[in-house]
């Protein structure tokens, strides 16, 4: 496989990079890019997102709209397009890459396929035989109630279970039933929480599992020349409503735990295909592993390498999507813990961001985001310690020092 030379930003030799989507996972892809020499193009569906702060060129338009992203990809003319979140018209991309006119990353399939739970989940289960929670999908509230009670002719799914848009992100949406006087409330959450009005969620059964993982999985070209699997070390995770509020690498596993991971893995993402990184998100009881999501870009739970891998997940997507050689090495133990906005308001103002860096091996991270909401992720706390659990508390510390208020 050939290796495109790497050109010069802002000239007729540059190597251009599309990101669709610019929050604080790209806006860090779209540095490792340029530390690459490659220029950027930013596109979000706001102003000033925090990607958009730091790109070549910036481009507002409303992604999932066909009408505006085929126009912007056809105007721009990327080497490479880099699909950041799910609410994009994917249709698009699948398009315009069998006329051979864009490389998606890692596929435009990947990008449909993973864009939404069910598409992702059929796969998983019934294409690949993955091991996942019994699930069913739903257009109704009656529907839904009939799935948890087995009354449409399938194993009940019983309580208590888990609700979710088949369209969504950060959590945003999903909730937990643990009885009947919960499921109206699931259901009016999920059709508030969709990223695109489907009107479909999905049911879970409830895994009673130890602990979940984010397993970081790259395919990258080799010295051969073939692309080529690695991973990184499991990365533990704490989420609250399906959002994520703390991570931490490595997360102990058993050796035949961590080997299940691994095969689920590289059976998911060899089938979706193309370079890049993936998020790998995992249940764990024992030595038994169950699949639970994949997205085929880095993962918030995986901004904690950026203290952790001498590569973290952003530089390894670059270096993966322009076929360079990566390294997935553990650099240090470390944790990660997430700042919250704590007031709705535009132009907010942080204080204690250096009593946060007193705290020893931290490190802290504003995404720069020009609005804020009382739960909206608008920083995160970084630590290293040999020990993981002490930097846990430590990053959990250095980020309670962090105070944002309003201008």
């Amino acid at each position: 496989m050939a290796v495109r030379p790497l050109g010069t930003p802002l000239s007729p030799s540059a190597t251009r990079v599309m990101l669709l989507g610019s929050g604080e996972l790209g806006k860090e892809v779209l540095i490792a890019l340029q530390r690459l020499g490659v220029e950027t193009i930013a596109v979000d569906r706001y102003h000033n997102a925090p990607g958009q702060q730091v790109a070549h060129h910036a481009r507002t338009i409303a992604m999932s709209d066909p009408e505006q992203l085929r126009p912007l990809i056809e105007a721009e003319q990327p080497d490479l397009v880099v699909p950041e979140i799910e609410a994009i018209a994917t249709p698009v991309l699948e398009a315009l890459e069998a006329e051979g006119k864009i490389r998606c990353i890692p596929t435009a399939r990947a990008a449909r396929l993973t864009m939404d739970r069910e598409g992702i989940r059929r796969l998983a289960a019934e294409a690949l035989d993955l091991p996942t929670s019994p699930y069913r999908f739903c257009d109704s509230l009656a529907e839904l109630q009939a799935a948890i009670d087995g009354s449409d002719g399938h194993p009940a799914i019983g309580y208590p279970c888990i609700v979710k848009p088949v369209m969504s992100s950060s959590g945003k949406g999903q909730s937990k039933i643990d009885g009947p006087a919960d499921v109206q409330k699931a259901w009016d959450y999920a059709m508030a929480g969709g990223r695109v009005a489907t009107g479909r969620i999905i049911v879970e059964g409830f895994i009673d599992f130890d602990y979940e993982i984010t397993q970081l999985t790259v395919r990258a070209v080799g010295a051969s020349g073939q692309v080529e699997t690695h991973f990184c070390d499991p990365i533990g995770h704490v989420q609250v409503s399906g959002d994520y509020v703390e991570s931490w690498q490595p997360h102990p596993m058993s050796p035949v735990a961590q080997q299940k991971a691994r095969d689920i893995a590289q059976a998911i993402t060899a089938n979706l295909g193309g370079q890049g990184l993936f998020g790998v998100e995992l249940f764990v009881k024992g030595d038994m592993v169950w699949f639970s999501e994949v997205s085929p870009r880095p993962h918030d739970t995986g901004m904690v390498t950026m203290i952790t891998q001498w590569q973290n997940e952003f530089e390894l997507h670059a270096r993966a999507i322009l076929g360079l050689p990566v390294d997935t090495s553990l650099k240090s133990p470390g944790a990660s813990a997430v700042i919250y906005g704590g007031v709705d308001a535009q132009g907010i103002v942080f204080d204690g961001v250096a009593e946060a860096l007193q705290v020893p091996n931290s490190d802290i991270r504003l995404f720069g985001k020009p609005e804020s909401f009382t739960k909206r992720r608008m920083g995160v706390a970084l630590v290293h310690d040999a020990d993981v659990e002490v930097a846990r508390t430590q990053a959990k510390l250095a980020a309670s020092k962090v105070k944002p208020r309003v201008a």
